[in-house]
């Protein structure tokens, strides 16, 4: 209860901080530059319209997870990680932040890196839907199949028409050799979604697995 009465003045001193160099309309325009910028994909006159309010708070959490965000859509991966972790030190406890953090480590599959971040979510939020839906692609991309089994069972179970998640089930079955279920779940699949690309690449494979290899022609030659 007292973190829920002291959040309006976090967010305050978070968006407002630059109140002492700054006006709020001029806050405001800059964001909404920003914003414009970014739904026509120029992303960097979205981070250049907000230096103004960088330079008056480098440290504020707002500007940063901003940041973080355009530089990651701009393919700025290590500049996004840079300013995501700024987001986090301003709020340790943000899972927000932590998520985004996870994007750009990601897109450069530091797999580790982005696992342990992803743990940090889950321990504040277990179930949270997007922490435990990417740890299942990190851990995929680690190849630890039984851990992706685990968490999207996990997920599966208070989601239980989840599409990405009996993907994640499926593919993970099949890479253990659960074959007879991996299938079932891909057929289940194909009822929610009929056009799900992923699960009909897999039955192709299971279906090539079955498949008796054709023997080549004997030698009539001596």
């Amino acid at each position: 209860m007292k973190l829920v009465k002291t959040l309006p003045t976090i967010l305050l001193l978070v968006l407002s901080s630059t109140s002492f160099s700054l006006t709020y309309k001029e806050i405001k325009d800059a964001y909404q530059k920003s914003y414009l910028y970014e739904k026509v994909g120029d992303y960097k006159d979205a981070i250049r319209a907000l230096m103004s309010i960088y330079e008056a708070y480098p440290n504020g959490y707002t500007v940063n997870l901003r940041l973080g965000w355009l530089y990651y859509l701009w393919g700025k991966y290590e500049n996004s990680i840079y300013h995501y972790k700024k987001a986090v030190k301003a709020i340790p406890t943000s899972v927000e932040a932590k998520l985004g953090l996870s994007l750009p480590l990601m897109a450069q599959q530091k797999w580790n890196e982005a696992e342990n971040i992803l743990y940090q979510v889950l321990k504040i939020d277990y179930y949270n839907y997007y922490g435990n839906l990417r740890l299942c692609l990190v851990l995929e991309g680690e190849k630890k199949y039984p851990l992706v089994e685990s968490i999207a069972l996990k997920m599966l179970a208070i989601y239980p028409t989840s599409v990405p998640f009996l993907v994640y089930l499926a593919k993970s079955y099949y890479h253990l050799g659960k074959l007879k279920e991996a299938k079932k779940i891909f057929k289940d699949i194909l009822i929610l979604d009929p056009e799900n690309v992923i699960a009909k690449s897999y039955l192709k494979k299971l279906e090539n697995k079955k498949k008796p290899k054709k023997e080549g022609k004997k030698s009539t030659q001596p």
